[in-house]
């Protein structure tokens, strides 16, 4: 989701036009062109709505309500600039500005928000449900997973979210995504999760995003979305162009991330310098398994190097966890720290081997 800057006007953003009569029709000049006027169907007490939508309706409003005050906007504003020798364009020297969303997670000040909304951002305030801007510090951010931790000091008592288990969301299950779409504080969109897990063509340290059909746009990044019983399952991360499709970093990414980021200000991924892809076996009829996981190249002096690791390897397992898709081994690499010594089963020209890598660091980008 790109950032959204605020120089341009809200109609425009939302694609707002006036509208204006070309003329004036009543109920005479109706009558006189000989057209019978319009008879409107008006009932005399106000329809009944079916009792089971009905209540559906206000548990969302009530859910709405009870989420709100925990929900923040997350303004940014960029260093200028550098500018080449002998450029004298103001305009190209002024600070980008732009905003994003968030949600606290702890009385005392701690909110949860994107990596992309407050990455090289110079200053980020936030404003809260009841109108206070107050300056936040980014003590923590990670770029592979998007997450990022503020901090708001000087202030108690304020009303948090509590996270859920997004690996018991289901798909078709009701969501609500909140946010600052456009710059609209405290939006609300309801939807349902339409994809899980959802794989998309970035670089993660192997988890899979939650997609959903609720509304989210530029604005909403680093919002929460939240299941029916009020309880975060996921970080608004990225939406289709159109806004139609969303995804969100799942819950369980957010609990295992966050207190690290929180108390180091990074996470040390684990990496094994290697490129991969899937390595299958034909079967009868055309048909194929999932045998392990092929290395297509080594990156010479990374740590799959260093232990002999070549390409044409096809990966089986990692300190005894079974890999069979090239995001099993990712994920499973990810999470090993780096420095820590394990063995890698492997198939080579048909031979079963092992061998012992040092997991090393992943590069911040």
């Amino acid at each position: 989701m790109k950032r959204l800057t605020l120089m341009l006007s809200l109609s425009v953003l939302l694609g707002l036009t006036g509208c204006r009569s070309t003329g004036s029709v009543d109920a005479r000049s109706a009558t006189r062109s000989g057209a019978a006027p319009l008879a409107l169907s008006v009932p005399a007490t106000p329809g009944q709505p079916d009792p089971e939508l009905a209540r559906l309706s206000k548990s969302l409003a009530r859910l709405a309500d009870r989420l709100r005050p925990a929900l923040v906007q997350v303004r940014f504003t960029d260093a200028p600039p550098e500018t080449e020798v002998g450029e004298r364009s103001e305009e190209q020297r002024q600070p980008r500005r732009g905003l994003g969303s968030g949600f606290i997670v702890s009385s005392d000040g701690f909110i949860i928000t994107n990596h992309h909304v407050v990455s090289g951002a110079s200053s980020v305030q936030v404003r809260f449900f009841d109108g206070r801007r107050l300056s936040a510090r980014v003590i923590g951010s990670d770029a592979r997973t998007d997450l990022a931790v503020l901090k708001v000091d000087g202030v108690e008592n304020l009303p948090v979210m509590p996270l859920g288990d997004s690996d018991v969301l289901q798909v078709g299950e009701l969501v609500m995504a909140l946010g600052s779409p456009f710059g609209l504080e405290q939006s609300v969109s309801l939807g349902i999760v339409s994809r899980k897990p959802s794989r998309i063509g970035i670089a993660t340290p192997g988890f899979q995003f939650i997609q959903t059909d609720a509304a989210v746009n530029p604005g909403n990044s680093g919002g929460p979305l939240v299941n029916m019983a009020g309880e975060v399952v996921g970080v608004n991360s990225m939406a289709s162009s159109n806004g139609s499709l969303g995804f969100a970093i799942p819950s369980r990414v957010v609990q295992a991330v966050v207190p690290t980021l929180a108390a180091k200000g990074k996470v040390r991924w684990g990496w094994l310098g290697v490129s991969i892809t899937e390595a299958e076996e034909s079967g009868p009829g055309g048909s194929s398994k999932p045998i392990g996981v092929l290395v297509r190249g080594v990156r010479p002096g990374e740590p799959a190097a260093r232990a002999g690791m070549k390409a044409g390897d096809i990966v089986t397992s990692v300190d005894g966890v079974p890999v069979r898709e090239p995001r099993d081994l990712q994920h499973v690499v990810a999470g090993i720290e780096p420095g820590k010594k394990v063995s890698v089963a492997l198939t080579r020209a048909g031979r079963q081997e092992s061998v012992v890598v040092e997991i090393g660091e992943a590069p911040e980008e």
